[in-house]
């Protein structure tokens, strides 16, 4: 079983940057992709970017892109998701997500098989 853990988020103002980071622990941790989503309030949860854990292809929402840049560090299990520019709208909580199959959607949650309890984003003006 996998166990995803988020940490970085929290309160920032409009214009500035946040890094979040994902460490993944479990001994059967050998994903296809890593991705991040994010949840707003009464909104539901939507793609941000992802990964792939070997080739390093990166994908992004196209709200996001240019903005927010996500890595990985395969010695650390770990993924991160540097936001630059955040915006009022960028107010979410982020989850972490890794994806163990090859097939199937990066863009969506149902691609994913595990998912770690998430991390809020606030942003102010």
């Amino acid at each position: 079983q996998v166990q995803l853990v988020e940490s970085g988020g929290g309160l920032v103002q409009a214009g500035g940057s946040l890094r979040l980071s994902c460490a993944a622990s479990g001994r059967t941790f050998n994903p296809y992709a890593m991705g991040w989503f994010r949840q707003a309030p009464g909104k539901e949860r939507r793609f941000v970017s992802a990964i792939t854990w070997s080739g390093s292809n990166t994908y992004y929402a196209d709200s996001q892109s240019g903005r927010f840049t996500i890595s990985r560090d395969n010695a650390k299990n770990t993924v991160y998701l540097q936001m630059n520019s955040l915006q009022l709208e960028d107010t979410a909580v982020y989850y972490c997500a890794a994806k163990s199959r090859t097939w199937g959607t990066l863009l969506y949650d149902s691609g994913y098989d595990s998912w770690g309890q998430g991390t809020q984003v606030t942003v102010s003006s």
